[in-house]
């Protein structure tokens, strides 16, 4: 790891206080975007760390766990830990006998293991099962826009006086439309931002090793070209309700395949589904989630955009935007260790009345619409139907491509879209 290249992340605070609370820690995320050279950043200086991807370290770990975590040791990082399920029981034991150790001497826990995996999809059961209250868990995502600036940022809150609060102290500066689309192009993978590598060469690169290493041992060997076929169909219905029967007879697939493999682009990270918000007021609510990709570069790679330019002129910029938005959201999200699907909906019902996102607490909803171009009346007018709902409807925003935060009316603010996470 070069440190001199080290772009910091948001999310090391998140994992330094996880650190502190369990004796294991579990770092999930899509490939390559930065969960290893993060790790490293904060405790390759006092940690032995082991890969998995070695061929030789794999084996042993296959063959013997016991002798694996005895060889190694402990405070230790192991890499890539979804190659090796089955370390995870001999880890959790590992753990046990430690507590005990801890509890009888009253020595103070301390960090153990710290596990990096790219593939959370394998992972789940084998956390779930054997460690459970033993490792806290946290979801990293590629580049967000202010890491990207090196801009320290916040947990973003929708009240507009905060809003207002940080923008006064925000180190963010303005851009473009056309600079907010050579972001979009690009997006977050570090391998792209920091060392340069061409885009379409590392996409090209990146597709066929997901598909190799992560992929193509959860479907057969005779659908690999359909899931390729399948992933661009999907990344040209970023920003629109999933509808699995329309996806699976382009794809030329049954609807429950159709199923699976948007649950494995899910838990791997690559596509994030937003819920409808329901309660039981209402059965009018349109109930599929939203699709969007956590990483627009990515995005606009799998649908063949050639530049930035043209994917601002091209009939789905609207739908790159709000992916955008959206996916810098989620991130920030993830960067704080707080679950974005605890908090962020979107709203449309039969009437056809739709809201591009709700951000909900206990007692209070805000409105968000996500706008490329802009009609000021027309973005904040469904806003009204959230009345129903026995909850605080609060001021909510409408986020384009402005310059600063400004009132539409005393229920709307347009608010930048280079301010978020700032």
């Amino acid at each position: 790891m070069v440190i001199s290249m080290y772009i910091h992340r948001t999310i090391e605070k998140a994992i330094k206080n996880l650190s502190r609370s369990f004796p294991c820690i579990v770092v999930y995320g899509p490939r390559q975007v930065g969960k290893s050279t993060t790790v490293d950043y904060i405790f390759s200086s006092n940690y032995k760390k082991v890969t998995l991807d070695d061929l030789e370290d794999r084996l042993l770990a296959e063959t013997n766990p016991k002798l694996f975590l005895e060889t190694n040791g402990w405070p230790l990082i192991i890499d890539e830990i979804q190659k090796v399920p089955k370390l995870l029981d001999e880890i959790k034991k590992r753990i046990d006998e430690q507590r005990l150790i801890w509890l009888k001497t009253k020595a103070k826990r301390q960090l153990m293991y710290i596990l990096t995996g790219s593939n959370k999809f394998e992972l789940q059961q084998g956390i779930s099962d054997s460690l459970a209250g033993r490792c806290g868990i946290i979801e990293m995502a590629s580049f967000s826009q202010i890491e990207k600036n090196k801009i320290k940022g916040n947990l973003f809150f929708p009240d507009i006086q905060n809003l207002l609060l940080l923008e006064r102290n925000t180190k963010a500066k303005y851009k473009t439309q056309k600079e907010i689309f050579e972001t979009i192009f690009i997006g977050g993978m570090p391998d792209i931002c920091i060392n340069k590598i061409e885009r379409d060469t590392y996409f090209k690169s990146y597709v066929s090793t997901y598909l190799e290493k992560d992929v193509k041992k959860l479907i057969s060997a005779s659908s690999e070209m359909q899931f390729r076929n399948f992933l661009t169909i999907l990344s040209l219905r970023t920003a629109s309700e999933l509808h699995y029967e329309e996806i699976a007879t382009n794809v030329g697939i049954d609807v429950r395949t159709c199923k699976k493999w948007i649950s494995i682009l899910e838990t791997s990270g690559i596509i994030f589904l937003l819920q409808p918000y329901m309660t039981n007021i209402s059965n009018r609510i349109i109930k599929s989630p939203k699709l969007y990709f956590m990483d627009t570069g990515l995005c606009s790679y799998l649908c063949k955009w050639p530049n930035a330019e043209m994917l601002e002129n091209c009939a789905m910029n609207g739908a790159f935007f709000e992916t955008f938005v959206v996916s810098e959201l989620i991130k920030n999200f993830y960067a704080y260790n707080k679950d974005p699907k605890d908090y962020l909906y979107y709203y449309r019902d039969k009437d056809q009345k739709e809201i591009d996102l709700l951000y909900v607490n206990q007692s209070d909803i805000y409105p968000i619409e996500i706008k490329k171009g802009l009609n000021p009346q027309k973005a904040t007018k469904n806003f009204k139907v959230l009345e129903k709902y026995n909850k605080n409807i609060k001021p909510g925003l409408v986020i384009h491509n402005c310059d600063k935060i400004r009132p539409i009316n005393e229920s709307a603010y347009f608010y930048p879209v280079y301010l978020l996470g700032s």
